[in-house]
């Protein structure tokens, strides 16, 4: 679970604007670190199926979040991608 300072943190360092809270790099940075976080669990966790599906769920969202930016706005998509270290 991230908190709310975390958050802050990744919306400051993602926004497009004063303000942005929600654009789809923020949510794609968001959305990339609790990812990562679930993955860490589910390493020494290897039978939480439940928790498994939510990360299948979340890799699924962030897919389509990053389909919809590289339609909308290609330098950007390309900029989150390597700020992130997504797609080797």
């Amino acid at each position: 679970m991230l908190t709310k300072e975390e958050k802050t943190e990744i919306r400051d360092q993602f926004r497009t604007h004063e303000g942005d809270t929600g654009s789809s790099e923020v949510q794609i940075a968001l959305l990339t670190e609790r990812i990562n976080r679930l993955s860490a669990h589910l390493r020494g966790n290897p039978g939480d199926h439940h928790s498994r599906r939510g990360l299948l769920m979340m890799v699924g969202k962030r897919r389509r979040q990053l389909v919809y930016l590289s339609r909308k706005n290609a330098e950007g998509y390309r900029d989150i991608i390597t700020r992130l270290g997504l797609r080797k």
